[in-house]
């Protein structure tokens, strides 16, 4: 049983700006993929070849081996959730049986909501320890508040920022 609780968290100048770096880093990742999926899918159907179909690990690959290299100073782990959650897009706009679902839409820097997800997030010392790039030398641990219990293992956290102000859903099984 997953239980989720949405906590505030309070960064410092130095994580506030590693925290926008993400959400843009995220957004990115999200509209890069997308647009390549949709040109895959777009040839797909041109030349009629399922074998030319787009997939998750084909679009994930193709970006990984074109990454930048101001990209290897963000977390890796980014860009393939944002490329596993494109998929998981696409695979409900195939489904029929959710016929109200649309097609999966290019994200906007203007939204009132910017957010990522990372799967190496831990709480260490009541404070939330996201995973720590290679190259990059100060890093802290963010403080929040709301937490209940802080039981079990934790899944696939997810970040965002409303309103100048942090929050994350933290998932415990």
């Amino acid at each position: 049983m997953i239980r989720v609780q949405k906590v505030r968290l309070y960064p410092d100048q130095t994580m506030k700006n590693v925290l926008d770096d993400l959400c843009d880093y995220r957004r990115y990742c999200w509209n890069q993929g997308l647009a390549l999926w949709n040109d895959m899918y777009d040839s797909s159907l041109i030349l009629g070849d399922k074998k030319v179909k787009p997939s998750e690990r084909r679009v994930r690959d193709e970006l990984v081996a074109n990454k930048a290299d101001w990209q290897y100073q963000l977390s890796s782990r980014c860009l393939q959730l944002a490329i596993s959650d494109l998929g998981k897009a696409w695979k409900n706009f195939f489904d029929k049986a959710q016929p109200d679902w649309g097609k999966p839409k290019f994200k906007s820097k203007k939204a009132p909501r910017q957010g990522f997800k990372t799967d190496r997030a831990k709480i260490v010392n009541g404070k939330l320890r996201l995973d720590k790039p290679l190259e990059i030398k100060t890093w802290y641990d963010i403080r929040f508040k709301g937490a209940k219990s802080l039981e079990g293992d934790l899944k696939v956290v997810s970040i965002y920022r409303e309103n100048d102000k942090y929050w994350a859903s933290l998932p415990f099984e």
